[in-house]
């Protein structure tokens, strides 16, 4: 039988912003605040709360750093976040494969 536990899905990417961002983080490398922003279509203070959730998880690191006189928050994900990311997707893919 199919395992389909619904539990053993990472809740920390099981959500539409975290998803976009760690998707983007896996693909780009590292990106800037901003950049996460715009192309995820989130506001500030839902952005800075999720992607606050995905550090404290371990999944992503952010380095602070100014531009001139602005700060400029970089992050990435970790090796344990990437290795995460890799086991949350082939875990959903398993759900849509025929079963036996």
């Amino acid at each position: 039988m199919k395992d389909y536990d619904y539990k053993k899905i990472d809740s920390i990417f099981h959500s539409r912003i975290r998803l976009a961002a760690a998707s983007m983080l896996y693909h780009d490398g590292r990106a800037d605040f901003n950049t996460l922003k715009e192309s995820i279509g989130a506001t500030d203070g839902n952005l800075t709360t999720h992607l606050r959730r995905m550090e404290e998880s371990g999944y992503t690191e952010v380095e602070k750093k100014f531009s001139g006189r602005k700060p400029v928050s970089i992050y990435r994900l970790t090796a344990v976040g990437r290795k995460a990311f890799e086991n949350y997707i082939c875990r959903l893919e398993s759900f849509l494969q025929p079963g036996k």
